[in-house]
């Protein structure tokens, strides 16, 4: 088993949390019922205050080799061995893309169905499309019809396979998270450098104190979901 240390509590005692390393069986399992191309795809950004959420899909087949050495779902890592990660991992699989949704999206039609909407982004990048997806959780967002913009993708949505806790279970779903985490969290780094005020740096949009009372102080930007409630 693989540990990784999440800070030190009020007592000075460190707390450490299994890390599980995702392998491809479900994949696997797949393409050997059919598939010739399975889609991991994850999400990030979902509870955040500010910024767009970003969906990744990693597209795997019976020919993909061993998982790159230190995946994990992206939750469970630290940002230098997810950036560290990127490129092992866009060389390992068959396709890759990350979607997303900006804040003013969210507040017009809703988390859900932005999340449906960023998720049709990324595939709508595939060069080709999968034959099955992986998603986490139990809640099928992907398919779910909702009342999207015009503009969204005419993309054909593959069937969808849930996996509750695939992002720590499944090779092509914790890689997904990687990159859509990874590519998420230089947005808002470079959001710092344009909406000034709000340390969007350092807590990637996240509900921290410090960036509630930036909201208490500035009132929200027009990169906050002014829709949810951010006091």
């Amino acid at each position: 088993m693989e540990f990784v240390r999440h800070g030190a509590g009020a007592g000075g005692a460190g707390r450490r949390q299994e890390v599980i390393r995702p392998t491809l069986t479900a994949e696997q399992e797949l393409l050997a019922a059919g598939a010739r191309l399975v889609a991991g795809i994850d999400e990030v950004g979902r509870g955040a205050l500010a910024g767009p959420v970003s969906v990744g899909v990693v597209v795997v087949d019976a020919q993909t080799g061993a998982v790159p050495k230190g995946l994990a779902d992206s939750k469970l890592i630290s940002p230098g061995v997810r950036q560290a990660l990127v490129e092992p991992i866009r060389s390992w699989c068959v396709h890759h893309a990350v979607g997303h949704s900006s804040a003013a999206e969210i507040d017009a039609i809703g988390i859900v169905a932005a999340l449906r909407l960023a998720a049709l982004r990324a595939l709508s990048r595939l060069p080709e499309a999968p034959d099955a997806v992986i998603l986490d959780g139990s809640h099928n967002w992907l398919t779910e019809e909702f009342d999207l913009f015009a503009e969204q993708p005419s993309v054909t949505t593959p069937p969808v396979h849930m996996r509750v806790k695939a992002d720590q279970h499944c090779a092509s779903v914790a890689a997904a998270s990687v990159l859509a985490k990874v590519e998420r969290d230089a947005h808002m780094t470079q959001l710092d450098s344009i909406v000034h005020g709000y340390q969007f740096a350092s807590h990637k949009g996240y509900g921290s104190a410090s960036h509630r009372e930036a909201i208490r102080a500035l009132g929200a930007s027009d990169e906050h979901r002014r829709s949810w409630k951010l006091l």
